[in-house]
C-alpha cells in the first residue's frame, strides 16, 4: 500500500516527461519535413529534377548511415540475420516504394494535393492501425483532433473542387498508398521495438543500393553534373543530411516516445510550417487561408496528442 503510493507520482512524471520529449521530437520531424519541402521547390526553381532531388535524399543518408549499420553488424550479428523479415519489411515500408510512390503522384497530382492526401493517409491509417495491430484504443478526442487536423490542412494546401480530377485521383491513390505504407512503418517499428537509429540505418542503405542505381541507369545523373555547385552543395545538406537521415531518425523517435497513433499526427504540421518557411526562402507570403488553416492543425494535434496514456490503451 505504501509502495504503491510512492510509486504512482513517479510513473505520472514519468509519462508528462515521455510526452514532453515525444512533443518536442515531433516539432523537430514536422520542421525538417517543411524544410524539405520549401528547399525542394527551391532548387525545383534552379533547374533540379524530382528524381535529383530524391537521389540525394537516400544516397546522401544512405552513405552517412553505412557506419551505423556496420557497427551494429559487429555487435551483433544475429539481431538482423534472426529478425531479417522484420528489416526487410521496413526497407519495403519506409524506404524506395515510398519515394517512387511519392515521386509518382506529382506526375498526376498537382502539388496542392501533396500537402493533404499521404498526411490524411499517415494519420487515419496511423490511427486505424494503432488500434487493430496493438489495441490502442481508438477515442473520441483523439477521431475529433485528426479531424480537426485534416480540416487544417486543405486550407493550409488550398485544394479546390476543379483540380479533383480523374487524373489527379490517381495521383491522389498513390499519395494514399505513401502515406499508409510510412503509418505501417511507424506500427513496425512499435510492435518489435526497433532501435531508431538502426532502423534509419537500414532504410536509407537499402535505398542506396536500390534506387540509386535505378536513378543512375535511366537518368545517367545528368541533373546534378548540371547543377550549379551552390545548389547542388545547398540540396545535398538539405535533402541528404537533414531530410534523409533526420526525417527517419526523428519520426522512429517520435514513435518509441508516444506511439504510431499519436507520432501519425505530427507530419500533418509540415505544409504549414512551410507555408512559413517559405516566406523567407521563396518570397511566397501566407494567405489567410494558410494561417488559419495551420492554426487548425495545431489545434486538432494538441487535442489529439494529448490524450490521457491510459486511455491510448486497449481496455
Amino acid at each position: 500500500m505504501n509502495t504503491s503510493t510512492l510509486t504512482l507520482p513517479q510513473t505520472s512524471h514519468n509519462e508528462r516527461s515521455q510526452l514532453a520529449k515525444g512533443i518536442a521530437v515531433g516539432l523537430v520531424a514536422a520542421s525538417i519535413g517543411a524544410l524539405y519541402t520549401v528547399f525542394a521547390r527551391w532548387g525545383m526553381a534552379r533547374g533540379l529534377s524530382s528524381p535529383d532531388l530524391t537521389v540525394l535524399r537516400f544516397g546522401v543518408a544512405g552513405i552517412l548511415m553505412l557506419p551505423v549499420l556496420a557497427l551494429a553488424w559487429r555487435r551483433d550479428s544475429a539481431q538482423f540475420t534472426t529478425r531479417w523479415r522484420v528489416w526487410l519489411l521496413v526497407a519495403l515500408l519506409a524506404g524506395t516504394p515510398f519515394g517512387l510512390l511519392m515521386f509518382g503522384a506529382l506526375q498526376f497530382a498537382p502539388p496542392s494535393h501533396a500537402a493533404v492526401f499521404p498526411f490524411t493517409a499517415m494519420s487515419v491509417m496511423g490511427m486505424v492501425l494503432g488500434a487493430v495491430v496493438l489495441g490502442d484504443r481508438m477515442t473520441l478526442r483523439r477521431v475529433v483532433g485528426i479531424a480537426v487536423v485534416l480540416t487544417g490542412l486543405v486550407l493550409v494546401s488550398g485544394v479546390e473542387a476543379a483540380s479533383l480530377t480523374l487524373r489527379a485521383s490517381l495521383g491522389d491513390a498513390m499519395f494514399l498508398a505513401a502515406g499508409t505504407l510510412w503509418a505501417g512503418f511507424g506500427i513496425v517499428l512499435r510492435k518489435h521495438r526497433l532501435a531508431p537509429l538502426l532502423a534509419t540505418a537500414v532504410i536509407s542503405i537499402s535505398a542506396l543500393f536500390t534506387y540509386v542505381p535505378a536513378y543512375i541507369g535511366f537518368t545517367g545523373g545528368e541533373g546534378l553534373f548540371l547543377a550549379a555547385p551552390f545548389v547542388f552543395w545547398v540540396e545535398v545538406l538539405v535533402q541528404g543530411v537533414i531530410a534523409g537521415a533526420g526525417t527517419l531518425y526523428t519520426y522512429s523517435k517520435m514513435v518509441s516516445l508516444l506511439g504510431p497513433s499519436r507520432a501519425a499526427v505530427f507530419p500533418a504540421l509540415a505544409p504549414g510550417l512551410a507555408a512559413l518557411m517559405a516566406w523567407p526562402v521563396l518570397g511566397h507570403v501566407p494567405a489567410q487561408l494558410e494561417a488559419v488553416g495551420l492554426l487548425l492543425v495545431m489545434t486538432g494535434l494538441i487535442v489529439a496528442v494529448t490524450t490521457s496514456a491510459g486511455s491510448a490503451q486497449k481496455a
